[in-house]
């Protein structure tokens, strides 16, 4: 058979597939027992085939260098090999995505999916505690516990050391292995032995769905008497609108007077999450807008339901990038608001994430974004308005969002500069009979400079 023939005509086994692979979400992914049996049969071929025909029909190649034929020669030469086990077929599997040029699209074994899904999807199943490496003494420290989730109610508090866990030692434990033996099946139970204050004890803790808390915030006082909502978001994942909805109504309720949204470090994650968001500040005009492959173009928009018209700016650096940098474009072509900080990442590019036949996933690039503006800003990044270094010496975690904080500091006296400048316009009265009386038919124009 003529291999360029092949990829035309998907296979039965593709024909069945195909509905579940779009109707996959990052909530309860399920592996069909028609697909287990079909990988058992075809050793392990099935998925590498699987992951060629998703880039063939649906990668957006960013770099030029993506050549169809080429690909279809690459088809046939690693289906002709014979794998024994699924390393050697997931290593095909890396080996082959690396052609394209493209460290976007990558291959995700089981496990690796798996902790992608539940990074993304905001929840997890296991005691709440949040633990970190001292990588002098070679402790699992415990950070904090989450309130209220089964280690906050059993009484486990910051800087508790894990010793062991179900019985098995920490000692020489990273905290990858140390997470994987703490989560587990909800109402399930795992046994910490705790370190505190010279002494060694048993904590018994029944696993359950916790979720995480992406969106943080404070009320900052000014000098000047005003109330400024401090607003940080770790990443975009699928609580992150919710919960920053909720903080928005919350800092209104409490009559702030402007707001720093600072996404600095914030990697991304989803994209509908960044548009969601965006529209809780950006009221009209255009969000972002999608170019996928064939040229199809996506316009995403403001849907007039924002909650709040007040002053705003956004704190972004190196490490701000994908639904970072969609959110601070939106804001800053709309003139929404400022950016302070350092040019950000420059990751344009959108991907979706497919789950394959033996329940490994795919993130493959699909789309490329633009900003409101039309702006690629793909491997160029986003330079902000107005350029500020990040204090020479590392600051304490404490003191992020706060005047010992370089960035934010700037950003907090340019928006105090806004915020006056909004109260000027708002107590200006443009039905004052005094005003209309000294400037007669000129008072319209007055005020369309003044604004």
């Amino acid at each position: 058979m003529n291999t360029t023939s092949k990829p035309l005509k998907i296979k039965k086994l593709f024909k069945k597939q195909i509905v579940f692979l779009l109707a996959t979400t990052f909530s309860g992914i399920l592996v069909s027992d028609y697909a287990k049996a079909t990988i058992l049969i075809n050793n392990y071929k099935e998925v590498i085939d699987h992951v060629w025909q998703i880039v063939y029909r649906d990668f957006l190649d960013s770099s030029g260098k993506f050549e169809r034929s080429n690909w279809i020669n690459i088809r046939k030469n690693f289906l002709d090999k014979k794998y024994s086990d699924s390393n050697e077929a997931y290593d095909a599997i890396r080996s082959m995505l690396l052609k394209l040029d493209d460290p976007y699209t990558r291959f995700l074994d089981p496990k690796e999916f798996n902790q992608m899904r539940i990074d993304t999807s905001g929840e997890l199943t296991g005691v709440g505690i949040q633990i970190v490496k001292d990588k002098e003494s070679d402790d699992l420290i415990i950070i904090s516990p989450i309130e209220g989730t089964p280690a906050y109610e059993a009484g486990i508090k910051a800087r508790d050391k894990i010793l062991s866990i179900d019985n098995i030692s920490t000692k020489g434990m990273n905290i990858e292995d140390a997470v994987k033996l703490i989560r587990g099946q909800r109402g399930t139970k795992v046994k910490l032995e705790i370190f505190r204050n010279g002494d060694s004890f048993y904590k018994s803790l029944f696993r359950k769905r916790i979720e995480i808390k992406s969106v943080t915030s404070k009320i900052n006082d000014t000098k000047d008497g005003f109330l400024i909502g401090y607003v940080r978001i770790k990443q975009f994942n699928a609580n992150a609108s919710k919960e920053m909805k909720e903080t928005i109504k919350d800092l209104e309720m409490k009559k702030v007077s402007g707001y720093v949204l600072d996404l600095r470090s914030n990697p991304g994650g989803l994209l509908e999450s960044s548009i969601e968001i965006s529209r809780q500040f950006i009221d009209k005009g255009i969000i972002v807008s999608t170019l996928s492959k064939g040229g199809l173009r996506e316009i995403k928009k403001g849907n007039g339901n924002a909650l709040t018209q007040k002053p705003l700016m956004v704190l972004v650096n190196e490490g701000s990038a994908s639904a970072s940098e969609i959110v601070s474009g939106a804001i800053r072509d709309n003139n929404r608001g400022k950016l302070v900080g350092m040019k950000t990442f420059g990751k344009g590019l959108v991907q979706s994430m497919r789950t394959l036949v033996d329940g490994s996933g795919l993130t493959v690039t699909v789309a490329k974004y633009l900003t409101p503006n039309g702006t690629d800003i793909n491997k160029f990044g986003i330079v902000p308005d107005i350029e500020v270094k990040m204090n020479s010496n590392p600051i304490l975690l404490k003191e992020v969002g706060t005047r010992r904080d370089r960035q934010y500091r700037v950003a907090e006296k340019e928006l105090i500069k806004l915020i006056k400048k909004s109260d000027l316009v708002r107590n200006f009265e443009p039905n004052s009979s005094n005003l209309s009386e000294v400037f007669g038919e000129k008072y319209h124009n007055l005020v369309y400079k003044f604004y």
